[in-house]
């Protein structure tokens, strides 16, 4: 009898020990980006360990995990601070939490976080909602009509608050426990009572003077307490290491003393050149520990190093265009089987070729990340993407990961996804990138599913402007940043369109609007054909289509060729093509060929420096190519028979054509 008393009274105390911490405030939905999630406990005693303690959230609505765990948080080595509290959350979440996890970790909808006495382990992924060793639960919503009433059941001590939903420019509000244990919803309040009452901590608070810096030049860590320093001087020590940015990579004291009696204290750091190229790279600020009775504002803080070290291309961004300069890396008879080809069977032959079974390779969607910070480089920066629409550079690392989009870069589908239905290409989504070595054969113009990693079509794009555009049509309904109009993006926009019609047998450019949701079809035909001319293949482009051969093995023909668009869908519909007569740039020229009709010579005004002529016969024969160095260039004919000859001109990095009669 008296070991089942003593037994019975362990597991009273036990369970009574654990019962003084509960679930004090809850952020899980913030406005716009979900980066200052976080979650609060409160002990009922100061320094509270939270040693065999687990915090697991379930989701009432994801797919696949419906009224089970989606994550757990091992609590085992923290402790509550002088006021009973703690809290973790997403790094930006000030005070600094106790362990941070990443941003839009917490599911929002209708969702719960529970105590549970246990480890993490206890609760894998999947795990189904239940009250064994549970401590306390909060189930949330930010839905009037959707709650987690299937996880409230399983836990059956919860309280269920609502969140309601946030615009981009409301006020972050938290669901929060009052004294009487009931809850409401305010203005967040993380590390404190949410009364306001308990013992005023004294904050530090770190400041970088830059949030940008180059290498070689030097900048200020400040460290400003919220309270004077008493006692003895405060010693604040961190480290700057973060992935490649090393102890090697600058010099100065990582170290910051604030005197008795002072709030503030500063180094000063150099972030050093090496003269190697590795990069843009982000240093952080990490303060690892401090003294007691002082409390972090905020850590892990970036600074952003841009290398100095980049290299430069020999040719423009698509804001500032130059051309000729790069050359199609085409095998010289890619393009053979079009000539003498009209209508239909013009299509036909040169899908033949873009979607060649035998030839052309399909690469992991991860891949286009690796193919993109190449293929659309900026020619003045190597370390950073040239952005489409909104035509700005920015740096390679500031890759689109989870929901946060602010200043950051993503793959945009100019055949968008929806309208696409590259659905079906799921073999493709599998994570990881697998480089350019793997990869599977395209089954040819069938294969939708390719459409969705197929980089022809996929540009690096501003996070925020590739949600804008979503997948509107171009022209009748998109025409880039509103407010900043760009132009310089549309023929590109243009030339992948036509390349995505014709390498896939389900898609197609129409005219007109198609609505949301019809998939296959994306406008607006007219506005492309005139984006594909008013702005010309350049430079850029063409290296990008280089770049992407080496991938995929096929070519944008319309980056090669652009006025076979026109033969396909526009004006010269039904015509015969021939290579050697086309115009690849459409520009307006102010070239002069006179006497025409010649007799026996003709000469050309306005050339630049090394500019190249050919003359062709008008079926496309050629009959000379010459480099010209000066300006009124002569050209003998007297040889060639009567009849129409046609002049192929690039001066100036500007391919223009004319007609020119032998008497």
């Amino acid at each position: 009898m008296t070991q089942k008393i003593i037994l019975a009274f362990v597991l009273f105390y036990s369970i009574m020990l654990h019962s003084q911490v509960i679930i004090n405030e809850l952020n899980a939905d913030n406005p716009s980006t979900d980066d200052h999630e976080f979650i609060e406990l409160k002990s009922t005693t100061p320094n509270f360990s939270l040693n065999g303690y687990v915090i697991v959230l379930f989701s009432g609505t994801s797919t696949g995990l419906v009224n089970s765990s989606y994550k757990a948080i091992d609590l085992d080595g923290y402790s509550t601070d002088v006021n009973g509290i703690i809290h973790f959350g997403n790094a930006a979440v000030s005070p600094t939490p106790a362990f941070t996890f990443p941003a839009n970790t917490l599911y929002n909808n209708a969702n719960a976080v529970a105590l549970y006495v246990g480890n993490s382990t206890d609760f894998p992924t999947g795990t189904s909602a239940n009250t064994n060793n549970l401590i306390d639960s909060l189930c949330y919503t930010n839905s009037l009509t959707v709650q987690p009433t299937a996880i409230m059941s399983a836990l059956n001590n919860f309280v269920c608050t609502y969140i309601l939903s946030e615009s981009s420019t409301s006020t972050d509000k938290s669901i929060q426990r009052k004294t009487d244990g009931t809850y409401e919803v305010k203005v967040p309040t993380p590390g404190m009572n949410n009364d306001g009452s308990g013992v005023v901590l004294n904050y530090l608070t770190m400041t970088p003077s830059v949030v940008s810096i180059t290498e070689g030049q030097s900048f200020t860590i400040s460290f400003t307490s919220s309270q004077a320093v008493t006692g003895s001087n405060l010693v604040v020590n961190f480290v700057l290491n973060n992935g490649s940015f090393a102890s090697a990579d600058f010099s100065g004291s990582p170290s910051v003393t604030i005197p008795v009696g002072a709030t503030s204290g500063s180094t000063t750091i150099q972030v050093l050149n090496d003269g190697i190229n590795e990069g843009d790279e982000e240093l952080s600020i990490f303060i690892g520990t401090i003294p007691i009775g002082y409390s972090l504002y905020n850590n892990n803080v970036i600074v952003r190093v841009n290398d100095i070290n980049y290299t430069v291309l020999p040719y423009g961004t698509p804001a500032n265009p130059t051309y000729g300069n790069v050359s199609s890396t085409a095998p010289l008879d890619y393009y053979s089987s079009l000539e003498g080809l009209s209508g239909a069977a013009l299509k036909q032959a040169l899908q033949n070729i873009i979607a060649n079974p035998l030839v052309v390779r399909v690469h992991n969607y991860d891949d286009v990340w690796d193919i993109l910070k190449t293929s659309d480089q900026n020619p003045e920066n190597s370390n950073q993407v040239w952005l489409i629409y909104t035509e700005t550079p920015r740096s390679k690392i500031d890759l689109q990961s989870g929901n946060s989009i602010v200043g950051k870069w993503n793959r945009e589908h100019i055949y968008c996804q929806s309208r696409g239905g590259y659905a079906t290409g799921t073999d493709y989504l599998t994570p990881n990138a697998d480089g350019i070595n793997i990869w599977t054969a395209t089954t040819g113009a069938n294969d939708i599913g390719a459409g969705v990693c197929d980089a022809h079509h996929i540009r690096a794009v501003d996070g925020s402007e590739n949600t804008s555009r979503n997948n509107r049509n171009y022209g009748v309904d998109y025409n880039g940043p509103s407010a900043t109009p760009t132009t310089t993006w549309k023929g590109d926009v243009a030339r992948a369109i036509f390349y995505m019609s014709v390498r896939y047998d389900l898609l197609n450019v129409v005219n007109g609007n198609p609505t949301d949701g019809t998939v296959g079809q994306i406008g607006d035909l007219i506005t492309l054909l005139s984006w594909n001319h008013s702005d010309v293949s350049d430079d850029f482009e063409m290296n990008r289509n280089n770049y992407i051969y080496t991938w995929q093995k096929n070519r944008n023909p319309f980056i090669d060729y652009p006025n076979l668009a026109d033969y396909i869908w526009g004006t010269n519909v039904g015509q015969v093509w021939h290579a050697s007569l086309s115009n690849t740039s459409f520009s307006d020229s102010k070239l002069i060929v006179y006497p025409n009709p010649a007799k026996n010579d003709f000469a050309i005004s306005g050339l630049a420096t090394d500019s190249v002529v050919s003359i062709y016969t008008i079926l496309g024969n050629k009959l000379l190519k010459q480099k010209v160095s000066e300006d009124d260039a002569l050209f003998d004919i007297s040889n060639y028979s009567s009849g129409i000859y046609i002049l192929k001109i690039i001066s100036n990095g500007i391919t223009s054509e004319h007609k020119i009669v032998k008497e």
